[in-house]
């Protein structure tokens, strides 16, 4: 290896993988809904972060609105 390497000729190009990074968000969930997606993910193998991502995904992208009537 070479002790010193010149990157100043270098052409910089964008990360072609930048829309695809996901935002690290804190969200504050109760234990009954982080237990159901726990036990729903160990069922398909996939982590339930992933699988929660990927239900909100689904959500927004058929722009499914929540319903729900509080009771008086």
């Amino acid at each position: 290896m070479r002790d010193h390497y010149d990157f100043s000729k270098m052409k910089g190009r964008k990360n072609p993988y930048l829309k695809h990074l996901k935002q690290p968000v804190t969200m504050r969930l109760d234990r009954d809904t982080i237990a159901y997606f726990k036990s729903q993910a160990e069922e398909v193998g996939i982590p339930y972060q992933s699988l929660i991502n990927l239900y909100l995904r689904d959500c927004a992208m058929n722009e499914r609105k929540l319903r729900m009537k509080w009771a008086p």
